[in-house]
């Protein structure tokens, strides 16, 4: 009878020191498992605040940009196209400098002067950059029309700095906005002269 006592007492310590012993696994797991989840819970605060930041930096960059340069880096920074994300140089050509007749895209000889100075500028950067070649017109017409000969004309641009400079066609693209983004009102002949024009945005 003592015998079998002390079997029960030494199987009742047996399994209340295996119980202790699992509760004692069991807690640590769960302390490992919380540390490594306040540990993930702290790298994506992290990750939020950091995008957060980048997204300030770069409001306040394109707040000190021009309309043009600041459209020209948004879409670059969408498409992946760069790495650094930063305005190089921002060149707006009205038509004093590349000059298109009433209707036409073809590249007079001081249009084509003004762009040899724009290819030396990008040589001289020694570097890859991405160039977006903006086309623009005055408000007459229609705005389909419009539309068609700004992309036109910035097209006109792209292969000359391509076949006359070597300028990789896939580092440059064109946009157009017709008659959408005037520099100044269309009401007088001068304003509509100025608001015929090209806009090379340089970006690496």
């Amino acid at each position: 009878m003592r015998r079998q006592s002390a079997a029960i007492a030494v199987l009742a310590g047996a399994l209340l020191a295996g119980g202790c012993a699992t509760n004692s696994a069991v807690d640590q797991r769960i302390a490992e498992l919380e540390a490594k989840t306040d540990q993930k819970i702290e790298s994506v605060a992290t990750q939020v605040e950091d995008l957060q930041e980048a997204q300030r930096n770069t409001d306040q960059r394109l707040e000190s940009l021009s309309r043009e340069a600041s459209e020209a880096l948004r879409r670059a920074e969408e498409a992946g196209v760069l790495a650094r994300g930063q305005v190089v140089f921002e060149q707006s050509f009205t038509e004093d400098k590349v000059r298109f007749q009433l209707g036409s895209a073809q590249l007079s000889s001081d249009a084509q002067v003004a762009l040899d100075d724009v290819a030396a500028q990008v040589r001289a950067l020694n570097r890859p950059v991405f160039i977006e070649i903006q086309g623009h017109t005055d408000s007459t017409g229609s705005e389909r029309y419009n539309q068609e000969l700004g992309q036109d004309r910035a097209e006109s641009v792209r292969r000359y700095l391509s076949q006359r400079h070597g300028i990789p066609l896939a580092r440059m693209s064109t946009i157009s906005y017709g008659e959408s983004m005037p520099a100044v009102p269309n009401s007088t002949r001068d304003g509509r002269m100025q608001n015929r024009r090209v806009v090379i945005v340089v970006l690496e």
